[in-house]
């Protein structure tokens, strides 16, 4: 399995050769966290926003934010 870590976060990595993409989906959260990109850069990028979302939306709800993985 290809990884990527960010702020303490890891996230399986797939190819898509078919439509081109990169796929990552957080994983050790309860919540279901996915993004995508082109390149690594989109998808690095994708990553970043998509922790910043989440993070965002728990605090909007009063939810704790997932812990990040101790990977």
């Amino acid at each position: 399995m290809t990884t990527m870590q960010l702020d303490g976060y890891v996230a399986a990595i797939e190819r898509d050769d078919a439509a081109g993409l990169f796929h990552g989906e957080v994983i050790g959260t309860r919540d279901v966290l996915t993004f995508q990109g082109r390149t690594l850069d989109e998808l690095r990028t994708a990553f970043a926003d998509t922790l910043t979302d989440y993070r965002d939306w728990c605090v909007a709800r009063g939810k704790e934010i997932a812990p990040a993985s101790r990977a």
